[in-house]
């Protein structure tokens, strides 16, 4: 996910994209038992998690482009630091 420009953006968004069927897919199977809800709510945290480093990437890209500078210098944080920023 370290493209450049307005690529890069279509990359992250087609990403969250992925995300979130995922996350509709797996709510799918847990409701017609073809999954256990452990199962379930582990993956769903990684989506999460995985979702939140996503939007927080395409958030600092776009600032950085909206101040003059190169978005493409952004990268992914560890999931510890884009979460902690929310507790």
């Amino acid at each position: 996910m370290a493209a450049d420009g307005a690529a890069g953006e279509k990359e992250i968004l087609a990403r969250i994209g992925e995300y979130v069927a995922e996350e509709q897919g797996l709510r799918e199977r847990y409701q017609r038992g073809e999954l256990e809800r452990a199962e379930e709510r582990r993956r769903l945290e990684e989506l999460e998690i995985a979702l939140d480093q996503c939007w927080d990437l395409l958030r600092r890209r776009r600032a950085r482009r909206e101040a003059g500078e190169d978005p493409g210098g952004e990268r992914v944080r560890p999931p510890d630091e884009v979460e902690g920023y929310l507790q």
